[in-house]
């Protein structure tokens, strides 16, 4: 299965998603491939890959100029393996404008790949760039996560319009897997407002499974290490080992693996 993780917002929790949904994949011991498409390298730096030794990295791929295979590399963590980032992806609009069938190019490049891994993890950057098309036309499904605010929950609405939008470009769509509520916290008021807002609204395409805010989420990727790592029993890591096993079973539901 190759899953995407893509909001037009930032900040909403995708590579803290993708790096630790990817961690939780690994733990139940199936092979994972997380591609960073975010030029800030945020999950590349959160697998303790530093910017300036993320050479060659996903954009010499899609640019390229170099095999997929030759830019993967494995991580300190068990099962997880790297495509990953560098500061060249803030040039891709351009660069990959003047290319062939610029929206399918991460698509091809991972079909030399993708049979190595049972899952492979996409982080996007915020928006619907041309690195967000590429990988919603590689994936097979996609989560949304979104924050439990007013505005938040206004910009997921139009997410859903701009994507669909797409359709033409990204061919047979991926399907959408679940919206995930992320730095959800219940102490106060208007989070549980906006929280029964969005359930009811998008129903079953919620996801159970919340992420509360956590200090320890913010400050495992300092150390370049997932939450399981840094802190295996903290409500950051139990509740993305929950999201694992739900998003397994929606994927087996939907005959994704």
């Amino acid at each position: 299965m190759r899953l995407a993780l893509v909001n037009v917002k930032g900040g909403v929790g995708k590579t803290t998603t993708a790096v630790n949904l990817a961690a939780a994949f690994a733990r139940s011991g199936l092979k994972v491939l997380v591609v960073d498409l975010d030029p800030q390298g945020s999950a590349t730096t959160s697998f303790g890959v530093p910017r300036e030794e993320a050479s060659p990295s996903v954009a010499e791929v899609l640019f390229g100029e170099t095999e997929a295979a030759e830019a993967i590399r494995e991580t300190a963590t068990e099962g997880i393996a790297l495509l990953p980032a560098s500061l060249r992806l803030a040039g891709a609009d351009l660069a990959l404008a003047r290319k062939h069938g610029p929206d399918k190019l991460l698509k091809k490049a991972l079909s030399a790949v993708r049979r190595r891994y049972d899952v492979i993890v996409l982080d996007c950057p915020p928006g619907l760039s041309i690195l967000s098309v590429n990988a919603l036309a590689a994936a097979d499904a996609y989560i949304v996560p979104v924050l439990p605010h007013h505005l938040d929950m206004e910009a997921l609405a139009g997410f859903f319009e701009a994507l669909s939008t797409l359709k033409d470009r990204l061919g047979k769509p991926a399907e959408l897997l679940g919206i995930l509520l992320t730095q959800v916290d219940h102490r106060t008021q208007v989070t549980d407002q906006v929280v029964a807002a969005i359930r009811a609204a998008w129903g079953k395409r919620v996801f159970n499974t919340e992420i509360p805010v956590n200090v320890r989420l913010a400050e495992a990727p300092a150390q370049g290490r997932t939450i399981f790592e840094f802190e295996s029993w903290s409500t950051g890591a139990l509740a993305y080992s929950k999201l694992g096993a739900e998003v397994l079973r929606r994927s087996r539901k939907a005959g994704l693996v």
